[in-house]
């Protein structure tokens, strides 16, 4: 009973080794470039793993004699003295292969990507984006309707204040006067996008046109820009590495370096909750 619990032991680690083995190759196949500190403390860690696995795996089983235990005599009325049953305690091989597999199902469990991580990956590591404010950060959908109330979007606030922490962050909008202006900076203010650090009040843009629009994004040649005007869209495509169309339909890819989603929080897979 003994052999057979090490010998499922055995072949149990040498299954967990095997899956190291394949894990390692998949890290290798990626190119060193896109490496940073985390995929090397991955990688240091598998390493780690692998060789306490092959050590295990080397070390030839140590067979400890277990001491029977003795009861200790039962008094006998007739005056002769009798010996008690030797018992011997045998190894439970289902708790312990139980145990290591365990063991190795909590090492592999998967770890589930943070935000920042999501959106540093979705973003291709572009440090520079602009992005319109009215029907992306903002409820309002028109200039017309800032000119009474500007409110900022709950859902997006948490992508939002991720991206000022990881990229340069320009918004802009077009507004029809400096009162609209005011009101969408207050309500900026009042969600807390300028209290992380990441966002100024300077890096929000304002301009009378559409055109004016464009004019910031040429300008300021960031590696994402993000809007919901199909025109500016494609009016950017030349000369923008990446965009991100906002639109609640599902429009014809008309550029390979143009993406498109309902909603922003959406492009980063989290769920809309207006």
């Amino acid at each position: 009973m003994g052999d057979s619990s090490k010998e499922e032991l055995v072949q149990l680690l040498k299954r967990f080794g095997a899956y190291l083995t394949v894990k390692l190759s998949n890290l290798f196949s990626i190119s060193f470039r896109q490496l940073n500190s985390r995929s090397f403390g991955a990688l240091a860690g598998l390493a780690i793993a692998i060789v306490f696995t092959w050590r295990l795996l080397r070390t030839p089983p140590r067979h400890q004699r277990r001491q029977p235990k003795r009861h200790a005599p039962a008094p006998s009325t007739s005056g002769i003295n009798t010996h008690s049953d030797v018992t011997l305690v045998a190894p439970d091989s289902s708790s312990e292969s139980s145990r290591a597999q365990n063991v190795i199902d909590e090492f592999f469990q998967p770890v589930k990507p943070t935000l920042g991580q999501i959106v540093r990956q979705k973003l291709s590591e572009g440090r520079k984006v602009t992005c319109r404010l009215l029907g992306v950060i903002l409820e309002e959908s028109s200039p017309e309707e800032l000119q009474k109330q500007a409110t900022v979007r709950s859902s997006v606030l948490e992508v939002l204040l991720e991206i000022t922490k990881f990229c340069d962050l320009y918004l802009m909008e077009r507004i029809l006067d400096d009162e609209s202006g005011e009101k969408v900076l207050l309500a900026l203010e009042n969600a807390g996008v300028f209290t992380s650090g990441g966002l100024v009040k300077d890096k929000v843009l304002f301009c009378s046109t559409e055109n004016g629009r464009t004019s910031f994004v040429r300008q300021l040649e960031p590696d994402w820009h993000i809007d919901t005007n199909p025109e500016i869209i494609f009016q950017l495509a030349r000369f923008i590495k990446y965009q991100l169309h906002i639109t609640p339909n599902r429009p014809e890819r008309t550029a390979s370096n143009v993406f498109s989603s309902p909603t922003l929080e959406q492009f980063f897979g989290l769920p809309d909750q207006n």
